[in-house]
């Protein structure tokens, strides 16, 4: 009797379930590279690998606001909050290897915004992308961080690449200024190396010479460098630098001797800090950088708002594109199952490499097979009354 009453409560159970559908299957997850998994209550991780020290922060700072406002947009994803895991890549090599090495031993990242400079990607991009992580760099150009041979599987970027902005140098010191001998100075790292290598071919291309490219040590003193340049006249010194070196070169220049020769840089010194450092040395002077976007008014309004001044560097809508990039991404191929949010990773890799037509702030972007996002818009400046006016194009 006893196992007649058994066998009837599995048969009232079995209708029962048969009546509302069967239980949902636990998640499993097939992703080949794994899931991250954000367990019920638990935020949404991501990570941001800037230059928030240095004399070259005011450009990792700016990238990191922008990417703080993105997330403040987003809100919540996926009906969770959003956590933001900063790390300080020092404008370096090993700033980036330490700083990607902490933020690839948390699970519970989703990716990376970073790095602020190229030679902290090199690195950063390796470390993260072996981990099956993802790195999105608001600011590092260099060429080689994008090209088929170097490029590095969860590395992406929505800034333009390098090649585009020494064709920019080149062309605007031939053809607008008219200039016939350029000398270049790099420090070796792969952003000052590779631009100035770039801005070289086209102005050679173009009918120009290169008469020397030097490369220099980072911190050393620019005097003698600045006097044996003096001695050969060239009608362009191009020096794609960072704050230090780059506020010393504009500093000594006329002192050396180089009074008839044009100073130009790039966006390593397109910051109000660079102004500040440099003034009255530096009126005058020209920089390629990103052009000016035509930004929404309340974005502007909200970033004085929150940091209490306007934009001090030119990576603000990079940051924030990279970050909603990201954001979006993590949106698009997550799975809940059980109140946990899982996210495969090799699908959200896929997700980010296949973005098309996203109007970003900073311009449209659609990614190619080695993460290259933003169009290459150019623009050169001129500091005209201790301020960045756009000149060309």
């Amino acid at each position: 009797m006893k196992l007649n009453c058994l066998t009837a409560l599995i048969a009232v159970v079995g209708i029962g379930l048969s009546a509302c559908g069967a239980l949902p299957a636990a998640y499993a997850c097939t992703d080949r590279l794994g899931c991250i998994s954000v367990g019920p209550g638990e935020s949404i991780k991501m990570g941001a690998l800037l230059t928030l020290t240095t004399p070259d922060s005011p450009y990792g700072i700016d990238a990191l606001r922008g990417v703080e406002i993105a997330i403040s947009h987003k809100g919540k994803l996926q009906g969770r909050a959003i956590d933001l895991v900063k790390e300080d890549d020092l404008c370096s090599e090993a700033g980036g290897t330490e700083g990607a090495t902490k933020l690839a031993a948390d699970p519970k990242i989703v990716g990376v915004v970073g790095t602020s400079c190229s030679s902290a990607t090199v690195m950063a991009s390796r470390i993260l992308s072996g981990a099956g992580s993802v790195l999105i760099s608001p600011s590092s150009t260099a060429p080689s961080l994008t090209s088929p041979s170097s490029h590095e599987a969860g590395f992406l970027r929505t800034i333009y690449n390098d090649k585009a902005q020494g064709q920019a140098v080149g062309d605007f010191a031939f053809t607008v200024l008219g200039a016939a001998k350029m000398i270049t100075i790099h420090d070796g790292t792969p952003y000052a190396q590779e631009l100035q290598q770039a801005a070289c071919d086209t102005f050679k291309q173009l009918g120009g010479e290169c008469l020397q490219q030097i490369q220099i040590t980072p911190g050393q003193d620019m005097t003698q460098v600045l006097q044996e340049i003096a001695l050969k006249q060239p009608d362009v010194l191009f020096f794609p630098l960072y704050a230090v070196d780059g506020a010393a070169i504009a500093n000594g220049a006329t002192q050396a001797g180089l009074t008839n020769t044009v100073l130009m840089s790039s966006d390593g010194l397109l910051s109000s800090d660079f102004i500040k450092q440099t003034e009255p040395a530096s009126e005058g002077m020209y920089l390629s950088g990103p052009a000016n976007a035509k930004e929404p008014q309340p974005f502007l309004d909200e970033y004085k708002t929150r940091y209490s001044e306007a934009p001090i560097a030119s990576y603000h809508l990079q940051g924030y594109d990279a970050a909603m990039m990201l954001l979006n991404a993590v949106e698009k191929v997550s799975q809940n199952s059980g109140g946990t949010l899982y996210v495969p990773r090799q699908a959200l890799r896929d997700a980010l490499f296949s973005t098309r037509g996203m109007q970003g702030l900073s311009g449209p972007l659609n990614c190619s097979q080695t993460g290259d996002c933003a169009q290459p818009n150019i623009e050169i400046f001129q500091i005209i009354n201790s301020d960045f006016q756009g000149v060309y194009p």
